[in-house]
C-alpha cells in the first residue's frame, strides 16, 4: 500500500475529525458516532468510490447509502472533500430552517444523498435493491456500499435483506458495519446481545472480513481485496471502532451518543486531535 496514499488519508480523517468537533461546538450532533465511522468514510468517499460530483446522478457512479443516518455529519463532510459543496456551507447550514444539512440525510434537500435515511433497520434492504437494479441492468462495474450500525443488526429487516442479498446473487452489494459496541441507550451486549455478527453472516453466506475499522491501511487492504462486482456473494466488512474515537474524553461514553460541546471541551477536544495529527513520516 503506497506510503503516501496511507498519509494523506490519516491526514484527511483528521480533519474530518476536526470538523465534527467544531460543528459538535456550534450544534447538538451525533458526534460519538461521527468520530468511530470517520476513517471509514474518509477512505470510502476520498479513495474507493466511483463518483462524479459534477454529475450525481451519473449512471457510472456507486451508490451510497448511510443507514446509520445519524452519522450525517461525517457523511456532509465527506461529501464536501470531494467537491460536492464547501465544507462552510455544512457548518453555516446544519440542521437550520432551509439548509441542505440536517440530523439524518435527506435526498429532498441535498441532491448527493441518494435515500433518506435515519429510521434504523432499512438501509440494508435499499441498498440491497439498487444492486438488484443495477444487476438487471447488466451494469456490472457499479457497486453499491451501505454503512450500518451495530446496534441496528437487531432489527429484522437487516437480516431479511441479508437473505435476499445471498439468494439474489448480489456480488456488488458491499455492507459495512460500525461495530463500536453502542447505540443510543447504552452498550449494544447489555441492550440485544447480538454475539459474533461475523460468524452470523457467514452464516447466510456473505463474504466477511472483519478490520480495524480506525486503521487506514487496515480499511484500504479490505477494499482492495473486495470481489468483483460481477460476483455471487455479497460482502460485508466488520469494522471494529471506537465510538467518540480520537477523543479520550469521548471515547466509549454512552453519554456522547449525541451532544454539544462547550467551549472548554471543544478546546480539550481539539487538543486531543492536534497531539496525535498523523505527520509526514509513520513509527
Amino acid at each position: 500500500m503506497p506510503e503516501q496514499l496511507i498519509q494523506k488519508l490519516e491526514r484527511d480523517s483528521c480533519e474530518l475529525r476536526k470538523q465534527i468537533l467544531t460543528l459538535a461546538s456550534k450544534k447538538s450532533i451525533h458526534l460519538g458516532g461521527d468520530l468511530s465511522i470517520a476513517d471509514v468514510l474518509t477512505v470510502l468517499w476520498q479513495y474507493q468510490m466511483k463518483y462524479n460530483p459534477a454529475n450525481p446522478q451519473d449512471e457510472q457512479r456507486d451508490r451510497f447509502i448511510l443507514s446509520k443516518g445519524h452519522a450525517s455529519a461525517a457523511l456532509n463532510f465527506c461529501q464536501a472533500a470531494i467537491g460536492c459543496y464547501p465544507p462552510e456551507d455544512v457548518m453555516r447550514e446544519f440542521d437550520s430552517d432551509g439548509g441542505r444539512f440536517s440530523m439524518h440525510p435527506c435526498k429532498f434537500l441535498n441532491p448527493y444523498i441518494e435515500f433518506s435515511t435515519g429510521s434504523l433497520g432499512h438501509g440494508l434492504a435499499l441498498a440491497a435493491g439498487m444492486a438488484m437494479a443495477l444487476k438487471l441492468k447488466k451494469n456490472q462495474k457499479n457497486r453499491v456500499y451501505v454503512v450500518m450500525g451495530d446496534g441496528e443488526q437487531s432489527e429484522g429487516s437487516v437480516w431479511e435483506a441479508a437473505m435476499n442479498a445471498v439468494h439474489y446473487k448480489l456480488g456488488n452489494l458491499i455492507a459495512l458495519i460500525d461495530q463500536n459496541g453502542l447505540e443510543s441507550d447504552g452498550f449494544v451486549d447489555e441492550i440485544t446481545a447480538l454475539g459474533d455478527i461475523a460468524k452470523k453472516y457467514r452464516a447466510f453466506g456473505w463474504n466477511v472480513q472483519e478490520i480495524d475499522g480506525n486503521d487506514i491501511p487496515s480499511i484500504l487492504n479490505a477494499f482492495k481485496q473486495l470481489p468483483s462486482p460481477a460476483a455471487d456473494l455479497p460482502t460485508v466488512i466488520v469494522c471494529h471502532t471506537v465510538k467518540g474515537k480520537g477523543v479520550p474524553f469521548l471515547e466509549n461514553s454512552p453519554a456522547w451518543h449525541k451532544g454539544k460541546l462547550n467551549a472548554e471541551q471543544y478546546q480539550e477536544a481539539m487538543a486531543c486531535l492536534t497531539k496525535t495529527e498523523p505527520g509526514e513520516g509513520r513509527d
